[in-house]
């Protein structure tokens, strides 16, 4: 039932530039790793009918060889394979630097790996039998996160584009334009005048493609964010 998945100063002038913008996400799938045939082609009937797209593996070697993690917004696991087992596929997936949440599914009674799964990165476990509706909402759930999670990463990258663009003088400016000063106080402070400080003040502006200082501190606060998510992801 297997399928593949779907899917010198700048030159002053009134409109903003954009360096790079960030592409549009791209669709998220549903992996479904499970031996039992049933089982997949229920969970890739219920995501059918509710617009996600899925591919099924009878297997964790079938997946692992397949698996493209830009495609995957979410991986449901059972735990309980013949052959490489569902801890030993987070194990691998973790050594590959890949991070998506992962719903895993056990047996009745087998709490103690569904814990060593959620300890090993997985973001829910689902006990056999489950309820078609509570797993289409964790999954649902799950995609929307790991969506909301890309774009956010996607924006932080292409913000940390063009604040590399600022040159060294225009970063001391930057940075104290995001915390309130003013135009007097920052040439005072770095002891240049009030009129070469507006001219970095436009100059950072247009780099960034922002039109207020409230815009340039969401975007300096966005590639921080990012920074630290990819950090905690490392």
């Amino acid at each position: 039932m297997s399928n593949s998945l779907a899917e010198a100063a700048p030159a002053r002038t009134g409109a903003s530039r954009n360096i790079l913008p960030a592409p549009p996400a791209r669709r998220l799938g549903v992996a479904v790793v499970d031996d039992d045939d049933s089982i997949r082609f229920l969970v890739q009937t219920l995501l059918h009918r509710d617009g996600l797209s899925a591919c099924t593996y009878a297997s964790a070697e079938a997946f692992l060889a397949a698996f493209c993690p830009d495609d995957v917004g979410c991986l449901v696991l059972d735990l309980h394979l013949p052959g490489v087992s569902g801890l030993e596929v987070q194990e691998i997936l973790n050594r590959r630097g890949v991070h998506l949440p992962i719903i895993v599914f056990t047996a009745q009674g087998s709490v103690p790996k569904a814990v060593a799964a959620l300890k090993n990165g997985a973001v829910d476990f689902v006990e056999k039998p489950f309820d078609n509706n509570d797993l289409l909402r964790r999954i649902r759930e799950s995609v929307a996160g790991e969506h909301k999670r890309r774009e956010q990463s996607q924006a932080a990258d292409a913000a940390a584009l063009r604040l590399a663009t600022l040159t060294p003088r225009e970063c001391e400016v930057m940075d104290r334009m995001i915390v309130g000063r003013l135009s007097k106080n920052i040439a005072h402070e770095l002891g240049i005048s009030i009129k070469t400080v507006e001219f970095h003040r436009a100059n950072i502006m247009q780099k960034i493609g922002v039109r207020s200082v409230a815009e340039l501190v969401q975007v300096t606060l966005a590639t921080r964010a990012g920074r630290t998510l990819q950090g905690e992801h490392a």
